[in-house]
């Protein structure tokens, strides 16, 4: 396959690994698994053809029927499997589950006089998009009005709580069956019973087990029948019957990856040095074909820029402050405020939810009612709901300062209303917090609300005598680009002829793409000194003494510069994410603890980093002294972890 793998880059590989022929042929007794030594058993709770509901990896129901129940050979009779195939899904490979995995079949549906407060039903719910139809999935009650009820989604098999989930569908609230004995347990025809709406997996033939369809079906006849006989294509996902390829095959390959027609590269097709492969359409349309899909060219304006990264030390709705981003610190774009994640949002001037409140705002005078006095300004909206996610009705904070923290940014555009906003790009402000907010009529004759914001940060501001505005931050590759393109307009004009009163003159060059460069060479940033406070807890990290020299060369570079090294150098490697939770290996190595558990339950003794042994019996201690320094430098990055 084509992919755009340049030098020096990180990749993952593989190592396949020959399958013995001599296993797959070995008989096994009937009744039996070929993965492990299985018989079929009996259930006290559930037998065969018995409605159920079973359980995904993401916490949700489906409706589905046992078809068989099996128990291993050398284990408990409590520990039983399973094998349920999916009532709207019939074609597809049946499900093997534990008996935490499934549960009569819910078939009751609860008035809302019925639902109290406390009660875990069924509900549906679109964890991604609540405000569409979802799956099913169990929630505890926590609200109930007229025509609205509010709860706790379970979501996942760890039943994570997922709190303040509005029920979009409160005419669809099921009663929760529970387990009880075959022989106490009531029949039920469940021919009379429709099977619970769920979203269609193909919007083209809304999942219609018969009807043909190109989308979802071969894609060769198009057909949906013989599930167990369609291949996968492992770089475009389009499946095939085994007998529809040409030519056609009589079995499912053994082999771990395999390519459809279009996607497959001829192995004995020869290249010659500099050439490309043979040119395909389809191949042409891949993620991988697209060479400068992720280019960026300064020269063509910032329409055409985009995030290259992103911020994960918190998560997308963090509130309060950014663990590493100073007040006063200023970026060139806007995006770069997206990246650092002070702003996500890379046009809007708020970032929030309509259903919560606001994260952050970006101040660039775009409402004429705007008024700012530095550490407090009045911020206009318009409908809906205010900062703090309440229906607007007009309040005033009896604790202003108790409220919820709103990150600030001031663009230079409100520079012509304020003479608190930057000269130049973005600048991070620090915490502000709504002190009230009420409706008037604005300037232009219609009703606007107001909200006061006032500050409330330990930091002093930028513009007070005490506070700092840091140096600006330039995207990589800025300068060079900019000079490039003033080196290109100043051939152009070159070329162009002198008037005649002019000729004889000497001609004047242009020297902007020089004075850019030496400016880019000349910036300087004030050296970043270790508070007493941190200085201590780096000491007390004996082990690591090594990685924190390394660290400390970046002090003289300014405390951003110091921060990003210190999260590149403590960056686990399974995870990609700053260590939580360090443990120090015996080699010295940093790794999350929850991660390190992963590997050992995977039956991986060695280091993630370098392979040393560490041994079956090793001891997970965290490594307190380091967690301190992180927790320090990057406060409230374990909320999200």
């Amino acid at each position: 396959m084509e992919y755009d793998v340049q030098l020096n880059d990180v990749i993952q590989l593989m190592v396949k690994t020959e399958i013995d022929s001599t296993d797959l042929k070995t008989e096994k007794p009937a009744g039996t698994n070929l993965l492990s030594e299985e018989q079929d058993f009996e259930s006290s709770y559930y037998g065969i053809s018995d409605n159920v509901d079973v359980q995904d990896i993401h916490g949700a129901w489906f409706e589905g029927k046992i078809i068989r129940i099996t128990k291993k050979v050398d284990a408990d009779e409590l520990d039983l499997s399973f094998h349920v195939t999916r009532l709207s899904e019939l074609q597809r490979a049946p499900l093997i589950v534990s008996s935490n995995e499934i549960r009569p079949r819910s078939h009751k549906i609860l008035q809302l006089k019925d639902v109290s407060v406390g009660d875990t039903v069924l509900v549906n719910y679109n964890i991604d998009n609540p405000k569409t139809r979802g799956y099913w999935y169990d929630c505890r009650i926590t609200k109930v009005s007229d025509h609205k009820v509010t709860g706790t989604i379970l979501f996942g098999i760890d039943r994570t709580p997922i709190d303040n989930c509005e029920v979009l569908y409160v005419d669809e609230i099921y009663k929760i069956e529970q387990p009880c004995l075959i022989e106490k347990k009531i029949e039920i025809d469940f021919s009379d019973v429709p099977l619970r709406k769920i979203p269609f997996n193909c919007l083209r033939c809304k999942d219609h087990p018969t009807r043909k369809c190109k989308e979802c079906g071969c894609k060769v006849c198009f057909g949906k029948n013989n599930w167990e006989e369609i291949l996968l294509c492992d770089e475009c996902d389009d499946g095939y019957h085994i007998g529809c390829l040409s030519p056609p095959l009589t079995e499912v390959p053994k082999e771990d990856e395999w390519f459809c027609p279009q996607c497959k590269t001829d192995e004995n097709e020869i290249v010659k040095a500099g050439d490309k492969l043979k040119f395909s359409k389809k191949r042409a349309k891949m993620p991988s074909a697209k060479e400068e899909a992720n280019a960026r060219d300064w020269g063509r304006g910032m329409a055409c820029v985009g995030r290259t990264k992103e911020c994960t030390i918190v998560s997308k709705d963090h509130i309060g402050p950014i663990p590493g981003i100073e007040v006063g610190t200023c970026w060139k774009f806007r995006f770069q405020v997206s990246e650092a994640g002070i702003h996500r949002p890379l046009v809007a001037g708020i970032h929030g939810r309509e259903s919560s409140y606001a994260y952050s705002i970006v101040l660039s005078g775009g409402y004429e009612d705007d008024i700012d006095n530095g550490d407090e300004f009045y911020y206009t909206g318009s409908g809906g709901r205010d900062l703090s996610g309440n229906k607007r009705d007009g309040a005033e904070a009896e604790d202003w300062k108790g409220g919820k923290p709103v990150r600030v940014v001031r663009n230079f555009k409100l520079r012509k209303h304020s003479n608190y906003a930057p000269k130049d790009g973005n600048r991070y402000d620090g915490i502000y917090k709504v002190v009230k907010y009420y409706p008037e009529k604005g300037k232009s004759g219609f009703i606007v609300w107001r909200y006061l914001l006032r500050r409330d940060d330990p930091t002093p501001a930028p513009w007070d005598g005490n506070g700092k505005e840091l140096e600006m931050i330039y995207p990589p590759g800025y300068f060079e680009a900019q000079a490039s393109k003033e080196k290109k307009k100043g051939k152009k004009k070159d070329t162009s002829s002198p008037p005649k009163s002019k000729r004889g003159a000497k001609r004047s060059s242009p020297e902007t793409s020089n004075e850019l460069l030496t400016m880019f060479k000349k910036m300087k940033t004030d050296a970043y000194r270790l508070e007493n406070e941190l200085a201590e807890k780096i000491a007390n990290d004996e082990i690591n003494q090594d990685l924190w020299n390394e660290c400390k060369q970046f002090l003289k570079h300014g405390k951003s510069k110091f921060v990003s090294k210190v999260e590149e150098t403590f960056i686990c490697i399974c995870c990609q994410e700053l260590v939580y939770m360090p443990i120090t290996t015996t080699c010295k190595h940093n790794v999350c603890k929850s991660c390190l558990r992963r590997s050992f339950a995977a039956e991986i003794y060695t280091c993630p980093y370098c392979r040393f042994e560490l041994g079956k019996d090793y001891n997970f201690v965290v490594n307190d002294n380091l967690a301190a320094v992180l927790q320090h430098l990057f406060p409230g990055y374990e909320i999200s972890r």
